[in-house]
């Protein structure tokens, strides 16, 4: 027996009243004791919360206090010394005031039998005591420990939801869940009045008696023994007297928050002669902070322990908390907030529960544990050694644990922790996992790996054999296969094993490894994501703080030149008309106006041509639409060019009556050519066969891009070699360059296409966008003055046209259980009074008619309607939304023809197993299954279903519905060599790179991402890296950024650019804040190199010249080959010491000019500008240069080739050469 003086006194404060018990029976709990005491206490039970507010005597500051909940069941008597109990009947009642907390779970309608309404009134009142403005995850937290039958829970966080500091916070993302966030409607009126709730004021609350504080800050605390029937109950003060009392009775076990001892005693009837409580022993509830990690008192309750890991985490680095993460992911589950609050984590070691959440997670993370007895003290790891059997550990009976140590985690190293019960919160874990792995610095290779299990035997299981199979390899699958054989054999459970379930829990253990593996992976690839290296993080839009301030430079902000001028355009008024006269004298003679420029002062070509019809730049002998441009004025000031270009008169000749809709174009057969057809199956007899047959239509609006950012271009002549300079808002650069070009009569080398950034495009910025440059550009050619052109809105949406509008009609043929064996789809798209990109947009539509649905007999046709109207073209989606949606129309007929739910339809005709499409291409639909059922699941269609048929039934004129679509769409060019790119990119030698792309910036982050690859390939910071501007003097005859691919296809052609140079570059880095790198040529030995010679545009340290450089065939491709017959002038000579500038090397490969098909032929003259002729042979499907993904056919078949000159001034790659491995990105296009 420890000395000194004795009280078998308990004093305490139960609602502000003391209480005073003399020799209070160490079995009798505190509900007990409030039960037979003549207090109001109705109706209590274990179930109900009690908050108990008590001193901290314990800790080194006596004055803090404590709020927390207990089951008042579990609570003994003896251990309430110092305390003040509040229960539900002291906080407020119906006859002088209730308490907020009551009122308003009261009105909130979250009392249904009410049994577990004071409960649920002390948790939340306890949370509000400790934190005034909670957040719903604290309120959410703080009630986990009750439990409720009848409300669903509902109504009562409705109720307690306005306490939170944002009124609008919810569970499912703001007010889409609660009557008391939404607006009461006649429908659903407004349950309670949050305004009539009455205001939380902490200052009515009970104060913590002074008495208490006086009796914690005392320092003549005695030993308190409290002898009952069967057990002595005895509380030192000291922790000599802790260890004096286990060495008199090691068998006595140590009690602290009796969640444990207490159930034995209850439900085992386990007698303890004698027990030791030592919550009132400060050394076991210290906290010490190392850099090594944190010493944790064994007293601490596990809320302590959530307390202090949260604030590790929240102080350390992310690499040194990975432990203390795994185990606040474990302590969010354990009990509910009450069993939280007392039970302690040096019992939860102790106790060595085989189905422990933290004991796993603490072996796994290195963890160690203070033991301390009468003799002396020891630390001893919590390991494989530690326990021993079930409910043992290889402490002695005399010892007890001090502290608990967790060290911070390593860098490479990864710590997880799993858990499985049949619920979330309060339950026991079926199985629990603490998982470990340590890698090898830089790599993947595993260091060291512990692995833990609870619930699949007699203690903590450590899987020593899987950690052996795993340790000293990388982390593969092959490793991951090898492990699960491993596994298997260190977990073995017996069929009778306790607990039962031994078939789910041998799976369990492998599952919970698989999604440690996954977590590994992932990890893996954000470990290789360092300070210079973006890729996989989540970066802000690279001009975004620009976009921001207003610093952000669009096409109109490029500040004006001296003699700039400003050009307005001239439409038609006019539908469909002959030109008879055009009077521009008018404005001529205005003020400011210099020059109008009409369809004979263009040098070149007239026209362009984006598919295979020719269309006009100006309108010539007649218009065919309103807002048909005509000619255009060039003045001095934007307001001058207006108002001239309003003066210009155009006198018309009526024509044949329009056609401005679909129908009027059908009537009169009035299609642009071709026509597309595709089928499957045999359709006609298909539809014989059928139950039912059904036709059916559906019309398709159309759309107008309203990009923010109108239709604007700069156009700069400069110098004396007609050269041009074309600063445009476009989305395919190239293609405006070729039709400058053409337009001006010279070759596309002369004329350079800048794109900063573009304001929005969305489609819109291809086609016409091309045609105002081209007439910009015969402005400034004419007058050798920079000419700017931005279309004002109204102008802009009367010039261009929008998404096309669509008339689908079908003929569907089905079966009486839903399966659509037949369908015929015909569409017939509004193409305006042009081409444009109709015929690809109609292609397009056939390509996806098929929606989500394997239909065995499929037939669709497509027409390109011509009308007058302006010329519609490609829009988001590029005919795939009009086109799905007359199919999902179809199947919303079929489910009404069966009145079935369409759901039900959609899954039962939709693809299920990887099959060839009706275009034969192989379609995985794994996917899309796997999205399907994820978004019936979360959106709950079923129950929703449910409630609108009881609400439509219930309300006659207003009804609901609900649709749930699935969405399969393809991306990437139908043109197969359209899906490439290429990148041109300049290391300097202070280590910064500047990298220029085909690709245009219009808000979808390209340059953010191509800098991410640059800074992953070079392993330099992202600071290092900077993209100017989409230019095609740097990257010529560029594919647009369209199809979503612009990031796939340049982000490949980056990458493939910089392989090389960063092999070379790699030894030569310095780690300095800038990366230096040597200044020389590298070159391979059996290249020799003067030093005096330079090359203009190699002297990066990343050019290599290989060996091929002087050789009787020089190849500069395996795809381009100039054969022996080379004339070189007198002027050239190709000796092993000199490189002309000019001479184009071998490593400067310009693929994206090259086709894998052209062949140059021997009649090629090399002279120091290297001039290609005319003779090129191209094969029926590449064609030698593209200027828009349509535009090559036309290109194909002119002869133009003296421009195709190849640049020798690119270091460029590309993601599409035969040479080069196709990767994942490449190939996502093969099929079309």
């Amino acid at each position: 027996m420890a000395s000194g003086k004795e009280s078998g006194l308990v004093s305490l404060y139960v609602n502000g009243k003391k209480v005073t018990v003399r020799d209070a029976d160490p079995e009798t709990m505190l509900l007990s004791f409030l039960r037979e005491k003549p207090l109001t206490f109705h109706g209590m039970d274990s179930t109900r919360s009690l908050k108990v507010c008590c001193g901290i005597q314990h800790q080194d500051i006596p004055s803090l206090l404590s709020h927390f909940t207990v089951n008042a069941c579990l609570m003994p008597l003896c251990q309430t010394h110092g305390a003040a109990v509040t229960t539900v009947e002291g906080i407020g009642n119906s006859k002088s005031k209730l308490h907020p907390v009551q009122e308003r779970i009261a009105k909130a309608n979250g009392s249904q039998c009410g049994f577990c309404t004071p409960g649920m009134v002390m948790s939340m009142y306890t949370l509000l005591r400790n934190r005034p403005q909670p957040s719903m995850e604290d309120i959410t937290q703080a009630l986990g420990g009750n439990l409720c039958r009848c409300t669903g829970y509902r109504p009562i966080l409705d109720g307690y939801r306005t306490f939170c500091e944002n009124k609008g916070c919810c569970q499912m993302n703001g007010s889409a869940c609660g009557s008391s966030n939404t607006k009461a409607s006649p429908e659903k009126p407004e349950l309670f009045s949050k305004e009539e709730f009455l205001p939380l004021d902490p200052t009515q609350d009970l104060i913590f008696p002074p008495e208490l504080i006086r009796m914690a800050e005392s320092q003549d605390q005695t030993t308190q023994t409290f002898r009952g029937e069967r057990m002595t109950w005895i509380s030192p003060v000291t922790l000599s007297e802790l260890l004096q009392l286990k060495f008199d009775w090691p068998q006595a076990p140590i009690v602290m928050g009796n969640t444990n001892i207490g159930l034995d005693i209850k439900f085992k009837g386990v007698v303890h002669p004698i027990i030791i409580s030592a919550t009132r022993v400060k050394e076991l509830f210290e906290v010490t902070h190392k850099p090594e990690g944190v010493h944790i008192g064994a007293g601490c309750s596990l809320s302590t322990v959530r307390n202090v890991l949260q604030k590790c985490v929240c102080s350390l680095p992310a690499e040194h908390t990975q432990t203390y993460t795994a185990l606040l992911e474990q302590l969010r589950h354990i009990g509910g907030e009450q069993i939280r609050n007392v039970a302690t984590l040096g019992g939860n070691i102790a106790s060595a529960f085989p189905n422990s959440d933290l004991n796993p997670v603490l072996a796994a993370g290195r963890s160690s544990v203070l033991l301390l007895s009468h003799d002396g003290r020891r630390e001893v790891p919590l390991d494989k050694e530690f326990f021993v059997g079930f409910g043992k550990t290889l402490l002695r009976p005399e010892e007890i644990v001090l502290s608990v140590f967790i060290p911070v985690s390593r860098k490479g190293e990864v710590v997880c922790s799993y858990r499985n019960a049949p619920r979330k919160d309060n339950a026991l874990a079926t199985v629990s996992a603490g998982m470990r792995v340590w890698f090898n610095h830089g790599s993947d290779v595993v260091r060291d790996m512990s692995v833990y299990y609870g619930g699949v035997g007699a203690h903590t299981l450590s899987a020593e054999n899987t950690t052996r199979h795993v340790i000293g390899r990388s982390w593969t699958e092959a490793t991951l296969n090898d492990a699960y054989t491993a596994l298997l054999d260190d977990v073995t459970l017996g069929a009778s094993a306790p607990g039962g379930k031994v078939v789910f829990r041998r799976s369990l253990t492998l599952s919970m490894f698989f999604r440690f593996y996954l977590h590994v992976l992932q990890h893996l690839r954000e470990q290789a994501v360092s300070d210079g290296d973006c890729v996989g993080q989540a970066l802000p839009h690279r001009s975004s703080i620009s976009h921001a301030t207003g610093e952000a430079v669009y096409c109109d902000d490029i500040p004006h030149t001296h003699g700039e001028l400003f050009l307005s355009v001239v439409t038609s008024t006019r539908a469909h008309a002959k030109i008879t006269h055009i009077d521009v004298g008018g404005a001529l003679a205005m003020v400011g106006v210099v020059d109008v420029i009409t369809v004979q002062d263009i040098p070149g070509r007239r026209s362009v041509c984006f598919t295979q019809m020719e269309e006009d730049l100006l309108a010539e002998s007649q218009v065919t639409c309103v807002g048909h441009m005509i000619c255009a004025v060039v003045a001095d000031s934007k307001q001058h060019a207006k108002l001239a270009a309003s003066a210009v008169k155009i006198t018309y000749e009526d024509l044949k009556e329009p056609v401005f809709t679909v129908e009027e174009a059908m009537e009169k057969s009035s299609f642009f050519p071709p026509q597309r057809e595709i089928e499957r199956g045999d359709v006609s007899s298909a539809l014989q066969e059928t139950d039912h047959v059904y036709q059916g239509e559906l019309r398709v609006g159309g759309q107008e891009h309203f990009y923010m950012e109108t239709q604007s271009m700069l156009v700069i002549p400069v110098g004396e070699e007609k050269e041009m300079k074309v600063y445009v808002s476009t989305q395919h650069p190239t293609c405006v360059q070729m039709a400058v070009a053409d337009t001006l009569g010279i070759s596309s080398n002369r004329v350079s296409c800048h794109v900063k950034r573009v304001g929005g495009a969305f489609g819109g910025k291809v086609t016409k966008t091309t045609v105002l440059a081209c007439i910009t550009a015969v402005a400034a050619w004419k007058t050798q003055r920079p000419v700017r052109c931005v279309l004002e809105r109204g102008d802009d949406m009367l010039i261009t046209g929008g998404r096309h509008p669509v008339l689908g009609r079908y003929k569907v043929g089905f079966m009486n259980d839903g399966r659509i064996t037949a369908a015929d789809v015909q569409y017939y798209a509004n193409a305006g009074n042009t081409p444009d990109e109709s015929p690809l947009i109609i292609e397009k539509i056939l390509l996806q008619f098929d929606a989500s649905y394997n239909i065995p007999n499929l037939r669709g046709r497509s027409f390109a309607c011509r009308t007058n109207l302006p010329s519609s073209t490609a829009f988001r989606g590029f005919g795939v939304p009009q086109s799905m949606v007359v199919i999902e129309n179809m199947i919303n007929d079929v489910a009404m023809t069966l009145a079935r739910p369409a759901e039900e339809i959609r899954e039962r005709n939709m693809y299920k197993d990887v099959s060839l499409t009706h275009y034969k291409m192989e379609f995985d639909p794994e996917n899309l299954q796997r999205c399907w059922e994820e978004c019936k699941e979360r959106a709950d269609v079923t129950g929703r279903r449910q409630d609108i048929t009881r609400f439509n039934l219930q309300h006659r004129w207003k009804k609901r519905g609900l649709a749930v679509v699935p969405i399969k769409y393809g991306i990437g060019f139908s043109e197969g060599f359209l899906s490439q790119a290429a990148a041109l990119v300049h290391i300097y030698k202070d280590g910064s790179v500047l990298i220029s792309h085909g690709g245009t910036e219009m808000g979808q982050g390209l340059h953010t991402k191509i800098q991410q690859v640059a800074s992953r390939e070079l392993n330099i910071p992202l600071s290092l890296i900077h993209i100017t501007e989409t230019c095609t003097s740097s990257v010529p005859n560029t594919s647009p950024s369209a199809a979503s691919f612009g990031t796939d296809a340049n982000g490949m052609a980056v990458r493939h650019c910089l392989l090389t140079p960063h092999v070379i570059i790699t030894p030569h880095v310095i780690t300095t804040p800038h990366v230096i790198t040597t200044p020389h040529v590298i070159t391979t030995p059996h290249v020799i190199t003067t030093p005096h010679v330079i090359m203009p545009h190699v002297i990066m340290p990343h050019v290599i010249t290989t060996p091929h450089v002087i050789t009787p065939h020089v190849i500069i491709t395996p795809h381009v080959i100039i054969t022996p017959h080379v004339i070189t002038t007198p002027h050239v000579t190709t000796t092993p010491h000199v490189i002309m500038p000019h001479v184009i090397m071998p490593h400067v490969i310009m693929p994206h000019v090259i086709m894998p098909h052209v062949v140059i032929t021997p009649h090629v003259i090399t002279t120091p500008h290297v001039i290609i002729t005319p003779h090129v042979i191209t094969t029926p499907r590449h064609h030698h240069a593209s200027c828009h993904h349509h535009a090559s056919r036309h290109h194909a078949s002119r002869h133009h080739a003296p421009r195709r000159c190849v640049s020798n001034s690119v270091q460029a790659s590309r993601a599409d050469q035969k040479d080069e491995p196709r990767g994942p990105m490449a190939e996502l296009v093969d099929g079309w």
